[in-house]
């Protein structure tokens, strides 16, 4: 469809990114200003605003990260990292359906756990690939980390 040396290669990429977190915003509108706001939180939990902001920088980061990745090696020589980056955006996804469409607080915990040591496991697998690719997922793995934690506390105080 497009040259791996085409900056339009990146489009697919994007788009399946959007998608994942079009699915996830799913869930997530249907209780962010209800059930999600009525909960005890830790005074350090950030207004809502932050979440769609940082949320859209670090799905834009993902979408680069996996490009890159495929850039340098194809669908073939990449398909092991491409399919753990698949994994996880999958995972991502889920979480979203477990905290905030079953609103199962408990179970979300031990899934974000799940996520984030997936999105490790894409890192260091696109790190042999490009090692930007591998940089621009830590900002993911430190925004999902402290996710993990904000997510305990909110099991934790409810």
């Amino acid at each position: 469809m497009f040259s791996r040396d085409s900056w339009l290669s990146l489009l697919p990429f994007a788009l399946v990114c959007i998608a994942a977190a079009g699915i996830g915003s799913t869930f997530t509108r249907k209780s962010v200003h209800t059930w999600y706001g009525q909960l005890n939180k830790p005074q350090w939990n950030p207004p809502n605003w932050v979440f769609g902001r940082m949320w859209s920088f670090l799905y834009l980061m993902m979408a680069i990260s996996a490009w890159l990745v495929w850039r340098e090696a194809g669908w073939v020589g990449a398909k092991r990292p491409l399919i753990l980056f698949g994994i996880q955006l999958l995972l991502n996804v889920v979480w979203s359906a477990v905290f905030f469409g079953r609103r199962a607080v408990g179970a979300a915990f031990g899934e974000i756990l799940l996520l984030w040591t997936m999105i490790i496991a894409t890192t260091v697998a696109f790190y042999p690939f490009s090692l930007l690719a591998a940089w621009l997922l830590i900002p993911y793995i430190a925004w999902v980390a402290f996710a993990s934690y904000l997510n305990f506390r909110i099991w934790q105080m409810n």
